[in-house]
């Protein structure tokens, strides 16, 4: 490859004499000077250009940007108003979700503030988060669309707003889609639960956090029922392992700085606006629509049993772990004393074989299943959950009322609603 000399000066034998042509050496200094002014020139030409268009860019993201303003601030503060006696102002993470959503009407319908964040990814169809955004907002919930990960935002949020809790119900879902998208799981799980608990440990005042892990956390435990003080350190699959990671996480945020934590261990929720990718879900979908569902078995042909949780259950659990979640001690990101630490199982104590659960959607599409029975491929599915709830009952009354066969009523209505097979019911969350 040729040096900087040897294209700057001809290497043709005969065409170019130093010592012999003291005018030609001149004049070839003159021309590179000219080239050497040309080029800087050029450059700084271009500098500037992609100055200018920085400059246009960033003003360009300025203005379509989908959070901040004088606007979005009045809707940020009047969304987390408070509206009776003793109330709280939440941050609710994942609003636009199947928890975050119920969670969010809840708490607005008993006069608490409430604001949304929300990235609305695509691990399902965003169309039913937009429909769910379009029910928090006409119950006046404002919801803000923006990630975890986006230190800026959260850091405006409580600029704004002085919340009093943070429920967190934002996470990558999903047992088996960790086999496809592991990332995913380490972006939501783990880098945005500690952006925000960063973000938690500076405001002042400090919120009380409560945030959901689950009942994956229990792998390969064998004991039933699963209880809090049972060993969680067998996860089955990545998903489990980064909630037992932000329940190690959570553990060090608050005994370094002194946040009230509460984790909730929810057990396989079920409902009107739920999950599109659970069990439950689909084979609603492909029963009404004629094709064949997947139904897992364990070894030597044992049904799957889950101890299925009504939706409305896991929101009395979550409204109840705010309000007995006591107070964060820190200040400024210093621990003052000593603060809550807590996990509770919520489930509904009673577990149903997945056959059953199809029995039961058959008599209420008043369809038959194509059923396909496969044993259960090693995805880190478990074959069976149940919880104890005894805690949870004892520290702030919770109690599940909702049996599968009326919770399940109440989904499929909801389905045959939402997706047009009944035209003339009305949208509602029941």
């Amino acid at each position: 490859m040729p040096s900087i000399e040897d294209e700057l000066f001809p290497s043709t034998p005969g065409k170019f004499k130093i010592d012999r042509s003291n005018r030609q050496l001149h004049r070839c200094f003159a021309s590179t000077s000219t080239m050497f002014l040309w080029a800087l020139f050029l450059i700084a030409l271009t500098a500037s250009y992609l100055s200018f268009q920085s400059f246009v860019d960033s003003g360009s993201r300025y203005l379509t940007a989908s959070w901040g303003g004088i606007q979005w601030e009045k809707q940020v503060r009047t969304s987390a108003q408070i509206h009776r006696s003793g109330g709280i102002s939440v941050l609710v993470t994942g609003a636009t979700g199947f928890v975050g959503s119920h969670v969010s009407l809840a708490l607005r319908k008993r006069g608490d503030g409430v604001v949304g964040l929300d990235n609305f990814n695509n691990y399902y169809d965003p169309s039913l988060k937009r429909a769910r955004r379009s029910l928090l907002s006409s119950r006046g919930i404002f919801v803000v669309e923006g990630d975890l990960n986006d230190g800026k935002l959260l850091s405006k949020l409580f600029d704004v707003v002085a919340f009093t809790h943070v429920m967190h119900l934002a996470a990558q879902a999903g047992v088996r889609y960790a086999l496809e998208n592991p990332q995913s799981y380490v972006h939501s799980n783990i880098a945005g639960l500690v952006n925000l608990l960063e973000i938690c440990k500076s405001a002042n005042p400090q919120p009380a956090i409560v945030w959901a892990s689950s009942s994956s956390v229990y792998g390969l435990n064998e004991k039933v029922p699963f209880s809090e003080s049972d060993r969680t350190d067998q996860p089955a699959s990545l998903y489990a392992a980064t909630k037992k990671a932000g329940e190690e996480i959570t553990h060090t945020y608050n005994h370094i700085y002194g946040l009230s934590i509460t984790g909730l261990r929810f057990f396989t929720v079920y409902g009107p606006w739920g999950r599109p990718d659970m069990a439950y879900f689909s084979f609603t979908r492909n029963i009404l629509q004629g094709k064949p569902i997947t139904i897992y078995r364990g070894k030597n042909r044992v049904d799957l049993a889950r101890d299925f949780t009504y939706i409305d259950d896991i929101v009395k659990g979550c409204l109840g772990s705010l309000d007995s979640s006591g107070k964060s001690t820190g200040s400024g990101g210093k621990k003052r004393g000593s603060a809550p630490y807590r996990i509770f199982n919520l489930g509904n104590t009673s577990p149903v074989t997945v056959p059953i659960l199809v029995d039961i959607l058959e008599k209420h599409l008043k369809v038959k299943a194509k059923r396909n029975f496969v044993e259960m491929p090693g995805n880190g599915d478990v074959p069976f959950t149940h919880a104890n709830i005894s805690f949870a009952r004892n520290e702030f009354g919770y109690k599940p009322t909702t049996d599968l066969e009326t919770g399940l009523k109440k989904f499929v209505r909801w389905y045959l609603s939402y997706y047009g097979y009944n035209t003339k019911a009305k949208l509602n969350v029941h």
